[in-house]
C-alpha cells in the first residue's frame, strides 16, 4: 500500500492512494508517525489501510497538497555505496579511495528530524552557502521499537520506504568536517521525504537473492537527467543497517534510515569530483531537483532564495585560567 499524509481545505489527514491517484482517508488518523506508533508495525498499519479502502474515497493526489508522509523522532543517514564516497572524497576533501574503516560497518551520521519537507516543497538555500547539492537516497521507516536486533529481526521492524533527498551545503560542510564532528551545519536545514510512504510488502517482489532491494534511481536537475543506477548497488541490506543502529540503543516507530546517496549521479559532488570542474554547476534558487525511485515514486522539490546570514564572532583564544 501506499501511504500519503496530506492537506485539503485547511484540513490534514492520512491517507491510502489507490492505483487511480484517489485518496482513502484513514479514519481518525491526522499523523502517520502516530499511526505507526499506535500498532504493532506493519500488520497494524495494513490493517489500517484495508479499512480505509473499504470505504469511498475522498480527493484525489491532483486535488491536494502532500506533505511529507511522516515526521520522524529521529534521522540516521547511512553512506552504504562504495562509488559514492570515491566520487564525494574527491570533491570535497581532495583525497582519494575509500578509507578502510568504511568498510568495517554502515556508518551513519544524525541529521535533523525538524528540518523536514514534503514534495512540492520549496528548499531554501543555507545561509552562507554557495555549493548547493542534493542527494538522492532511499529511506527505510521503522514500524516497531527495537534494540540489539540481527539482521533476522530487524526485517520485521521496518514497515516500508521512501524516497530521500539529503541537501548538502557542500562549501558548510567541507570546512566543518575538518573539526572532524562530521557534516553538522552541511546538512541541517532540509531533507525531503515522499512523496509517499510505500509499505515493505510492496517491495518484497523486488528483492534480489542477496537480500537487495533492486531499484531503478534516477535524478535529474532541470528536466536534464543527472545520474542513474540501482539501489542494490548498496554495500549493505536496510536489515543490516537497522541492525546496526539498534546496537545498544533503541530504534523506535517513525525512526528513518537513509541509504547515502548511490553512487553515479547520485549527487552534483560525485560529478564534480570524476569531473575536476563544478560540471554541472551548484544549484541556485530556480532549479527543480527530480528524484524517482522505482516502486516509491517521484519527488520534486525547487530551490529558493534562504535567509541572511546571522553572524557569529570566531573563536576566542581565552586564558586557561584554573582558578
Amino acid at each position: 500500500m501506499r501511504f500519503a499524509a496530506y492537506e485539503h481545505r485547511h484540513q490534514t489527514g492520512v491517507a491510502v492512494v489507490d492505483e487511480d491517484g484517489a485518496l482513502h482517508p484513514v479514519s481518525g488518523a491526522r499523523c502517520l508517525t502516530d499511526l505507526i506508533a499506535s500498532g504493532r508495525g506493519l500488520p497494524s498499519l495494513l490493517d489500517a489501510g484495508a479499512s480505509a479502502l473499504d470505504l469511498p474515497p475522498g480527493p484525489y493526489v491532483s486535488q491536494v497538497r502532500l506533505l511529507a508522509p511522516l515526521q520522524p523522532p529521529s534521522v540516521r543517514d547511512f553512506v552504504t555505496f562504495e562509488e559514492h564516497v570515491e566520487g564525494v572524497r574527491r570533491s570535497v576533501d581532495g583525497a582519494a579511495g575509500v578509507p578502510e574503516q568504511w568498510y568495517t560497518a554502515p556508518t551513519f551520521y544524525f541529521t535533523n528530524p525538524h528540518s523536514i519537507y514534503g514534495p512540492g516543497d520549496d528548499i531554501p538555500v543555507p545561509p552562507g552557502s554557495a555549493i548547493l547539492d542534493f542527494e538522492l537516497e532511499v529511506a527505510a521507516v521503522m514500524g516497531r521499537e527495537g534494540r540489539d536486533l540481527t539482521p533476522e529481526q530487524a526485517r520485521e521492524h521496518i514497515v516500508g520506504y521512501t524516497v530521500f533527498n539529503d541537501w548538502s551545503a557542500r562549501d558548510l560542510q567541507s570546512a566543518e568536517m575538518k573539526v572532524g564532528l562530521g557534516p553538522c551545519k552541511g546538512k541541517d536545514t532540509a531533507t525531503t521525504l515522499g512523496p509517499y510512504l510505500v509499505t515493505a510488502d510492496e517491495l518484497e517482489p523486488h528483492r534480489d537473492a542477496d537480500g537487495f532491494l533492486r531499484l531503478a534511481l534516477t535524478a535529474e536537475v532541470n528536466g536534464e537527467k543527472v545520474g542513474e543506477d540501482l539501489l542494490s548497488n548498496m554495500s549493505w541490506t536496510f536489515e543490516e543497517m537497522t541492525a546496526y543502529a539498534s546496537r545498544g540503543t533503541r530504534v523506535v516507530p517513525g525512526d528513518v534510515l537513509g541509504s547515502g546517496t548511490c553512487g553515479n549521479g547520485g549527487c552534483l559532488a560525485k560529478l564534480w569530483g570524476r569531473r575536476g570542474e563544478q560540471t554541472p554547476p551548484p544549484l541556485k534558487p530556480g532549479d527543480t531537483v527530480t528524484l524517482t525511485v522505482e516502486g516509491l515514486g517521484t519527488l520534486t522539490n525547487t530551490v529558493v532564495a534562504g535567509a541572511h546570514t546571522v553572524p557569529v564572532p570566531t573563536g576566542r583564544n581565552r586564558s586557561r585560567e584554573r582558578s
